[in-house]
């Protein structure tokens, strides 16, 4: 009898310590897993969408135009050198819209059958440019880009010279653009861009007291280089 109590109590036992063991093993695997990957790995800084660039901008316009009703007319400007900055809004890692700010002063000089003119006037040019733009990621730090967009140039402070008067009017124009980006680090980089502008602006001008019109045909070529800044 003794010995029949012994062994059901040795099974009880058993049964206990397999039961408290299986319950161990179960409240294990319920054990949510602690991430030991640090916060500052796991969880990447976001790029800010804004970016800044400040070029030295060479202005390079297309000697051409007309003085409507003169048989053998011809139109030359200055070029220039100015600085210029552009604003960048990224709307993905690939796209962007870019607005480019800057002014500059130009002569105009006749050419051709006007050449005697020599100096007709003198303007200042405002000629804020919208391109959106596409731009190449696979390159490492060198960042390629394309662009598109429009151009509104607007014409003030403007002077006759051996003229009585000059009137230049404000214009749309389309605008190319190709460029790249260095960048050292995540912020800091280099920048060279040529944009293309098509920009024919209507102008009349006053001489002699005959009141004359026609077209200027500056179609410039806006090549720059300077510094990247990323926010």
């Amino acid at each position: 009898m003794t010995q029949t109590w012994t062994r059901r109590i040795s099974a009880l036992a058993a049964t206990a310590v397999f039961v408290s063991l299986g319950q161990g093993v179960f409240a294990a695997d319920l054990t949510p897993m602690i991430d030991s990957t640090p916060q500052s790995q796991s969880v990447s800084a976001a790029k800010s969408p804004w970016q800044i660039r400040l070029r030295a901008l060479g202005v390079i316009t297309n000697d051409s135009g007309s003085v409507d009703g003169v048989p053998g007319s011809d139109l030359s400007y200055s070029d220039t050198v100015i600085p210029e900055l552009d604003i960048t809004y990224f709307f993905t890692d690939n796209i962007a819209a870019e607005l480019i700010l800057g002014t500059t002063k130009a002569s105009i000089y006749g050419e051709g059958s006007i050449a005697g003119l020599g100096e007709v006037g003198k303007t200042w040019l405002l000629p804020p440019t919208l391109t959106l733009q596409y731009h190449f990621t696979d390159f490492g730090a060198f960042k390629p880009y394309v662009g598109a967009g429009v151009n509104y140039t607007m014409f003030y402070s403007q002077s006759a010279t051996n003229a009585a008067a000059l009137d230049v009017e404000n214009a749309f124009g389309a605008a190319l653009q190709v460029g790249f980006d260095y960048m050292v680090d995540d912020h800091w980089g280099f920048n060279f861009d040529v944009k293309k502008i098509f920009l024919r602006p209507d102008f009349t001008v006053n001489v002699g007291g005959s009141e004359l019109s026609g077209t200027a045909k500056l179609d410039p070529w806006l090549i720059g280089a300077g510094v990247t800044y990323r926010f």
